[in-house]
């Protein structure tokens, strides 16, 4: 394929589709990847984060050939548009990427260009590892004890973005069928009124199911949790924790639901064998704090998965350290869970370690588990040695403060004595 203002690099190799049916991929050592910056801090994230990537592929005898793509601000100057085709081709063609930070308006101008993207190339999973290294500051006790990865479903709930905005022809529309249709006049208040659907699928909820369950059974975790709001929304939420349950009876020998753990097996769960639960959100956000080490993966739905997610990243020490990724069908792509922080941009201070760690979700998704692991416990050393940067310096004592490049540079030493 050819791109209107993108390089594809003369050197590396594609990553291609091995199985259609199961979604896996055929990595080359040297694949090409695309990475998008990003707005505001992502132009100094960004960088960082592949000179730290760079050095683990290469300590693991491996190398990337980036191909840089644009989003949001700078494919506005480039394309005087905010998500060029070319952007979403290619990652679309090369299959794994990686991307910092874009900048969403609150309450008018352009919908999210990460959601936008998402939608695009059907990203369905949104995935959040929430772990704690060790020297980052935290509000709790023992943060140790998180060790989840939530599962999000990415392409509905409220997110698919079908609302209708007051003072509109169409918003009066919607609320004329919802009242004389729908016969649900008693909370159509007079006055302005904006209106928005919540669709929630038998597809969409299944397919974001089988995801979690099958990271749970490649990655060793003994149980997974649907979480949902199903007492009072039993048609949306309460329909996606039924679906749920029955991806997980009907479809895997290696589940079993909480009721039969203790009903066959006297609550405790043979090695062979991963729990299936659910929980009230309300519920799992309040057990977030006091139940932390119950719970090992989460799915579900897409506002519920971004207040718990965002939750469980105040118990690790913040979303400066969070990572994320978006997971297809024989795609990915890696972005951090922080925001675009314009502020800061250019300044060379920020905390870089969130796109850093996004970084070896993708390198898990390709296979490469070692090179995820050597970026991991490289940032692990960087930061419980004291070499931090502005946001962990301030909660520490005894630190040494460096700017966003010289704690790259820190990690990709350590990397160097680990490797």
């Amino acid at each position: 394929m050819s791109y209107d203002k993108v390089e594809v690099p003369a050197e590396g190799s594609k990553i291609t589709l091995a199985d259609e049916e199961t979604g896996e991929l055929d990595v080359p050592d040297d694949p090409i990847v695309p990475i998008i910056h990003g707005d505001g801090i992502g132009t100094d994230v960004g960088p960082a984060a592949q000179k730290v990537l760079d050095a683990a592929a290469e300590a693991t005898g491996r190398s990337i050939s980036w191909m840089r793509l644009y989003a949001g601000a700078s494919a506005r100057e480039k394309y005087d548009e905010n998500l060029p085709s070319d952007t979403v081709d290619a990652i679309r063609e090369f299959r794994v990427a990686i991307k910092g930070p874009l900048t969403t308006p609150v309450g008018a101008g352009f919908r999210s260009l990460n959601v936008a993207l998402r939608q695009k190339l059907d990203l369905y999973a949104n995935v959040r590892p929430t772990y704690h290294l060790d020297g980052v500051p935290s509000p709790v006790k023992d943060p140790s004890e998180m060790d989840m990865v939530t599962f999000r479903e990415n392409t509905e709930d409220v997110y698919a973005g079908i609302e209708w905005e007051a003072g509109t022809d169409d918003v009066q529309e919607v609320k004329a069928f919802v009242e004389d249709e729908m016969g649900y006049d008693e909370v159509m208040h007079d006055g302005p009124i904006g209106i928005g659907i919540k669709p929630i699928t038998e597809f969409g909820t299944k397919r974001l199911v089988r995801q979690a369950i099958d990271y749970a059974i490649e990655n060793d975790r003994p149980s997974v949790t649907l979480v949902h709001k199903g007492n009072i929304m039993k048609f949306t939420e309460g329909a996606f924790r039924d679906w749920g349950y029955e991806v997980a009876e009907e479809e895997y020998d290696e589940c079993i639901t909480e009721d039969e753990l203790w009903e066959e097996y006297d609550g405790e769960a043979p090695e062979d064998k991963i729990v299936v639960k659910d929980r009230i959100a309300d519920n799992m956000l309040q057990q977030l704090l006091t139940r932390t080490g119950d719970y090992d993966v989460i799915a579900t739905m897409n506002l519920n998965g971004d207040y718990m997610s965002d939750a469980a990243g105040a118990q690790i020490g913040g979303l400066g350290i969070a990572p994320g990724g978006n997971f297809g069908d024989g795609r990915c792509l890696a972005e951090p869970v922080h925001g675009s922080a314009p502020k800061y941009a250019g300044e060379d201070k920020v905390n870089p370690t969130a796109m850093i760690l996004s970084g070896r979700i993708m390198f898990e998704y390709l296979g490469w588990k070692d090179a995820g692991q050597l970026v991991r416990d490289a940032v692990e050393e960087t930061i419980s040695s004291g070499t931090v940067t502005y946001d962990l310096h301030r909660q520490i004592e005894g630190g040494t403060k460096v700017a966003t490049s010289e704690f790259a540079d820190a990690v990709v030493e350590n990397i160097e004595k680990l490797a």
